[in-house]
């Protein structure tokens, strides 16, 4: 069963500093690019950032670039979002989700996310 346990959300203010994790288990986490997805609050989902299996070449939403970065570890099955300046517009319910393939191809899997909240 794939699973994917994000973590590090919480409380900051405005212009602070979070790194979101998501430990991913029950597949090869090696073998599959990865996504952030955040939702806030009355809004739609909307793709915040992806990485390859091999973590080279991200993307990023064009108003988080220079802010946010993904990363992974995929000797420790894990997922990076280091987000910095935080803004109150980024808070939301941010969501690891798994790819279809090792080069995206559409999100398959979602984690139940951690909430970032950004107080101004």
């Amino acid at each position: 069963e794939v699973q994917l346990q994000a973590s590090g959300g919480g409380l900051v203010q405005t212009g602070g500093s979070l790194r979101l994790a998501c430990v991913a288990s029950g597949f090869r986490f090696g073998g599959y690019a990865m996504s952030w997805v955040r939702q806030a609050p009355g809004k739609g989902r909307e793709g915040v950032s992806g990485i390859n299996w091999s973590g080279g070449t991200p993307d990023y939403a064009v108003s988080l670039k220079g802010r946010f970065t993904i990363s992974r570890d995929n000797a420790k099955n894990t997922l990076y979002l280091q987000m910095i300046s935080l803004r109150f517009e980024d808070t939301a319910v941010y969501y690891c989700v798994r790819e279809a393939s090792s080069w995206y191809g559409g999100m398959t899997h979602w984690g139940k996310g951690t909430l970032v909240t950004v107080s101004s």
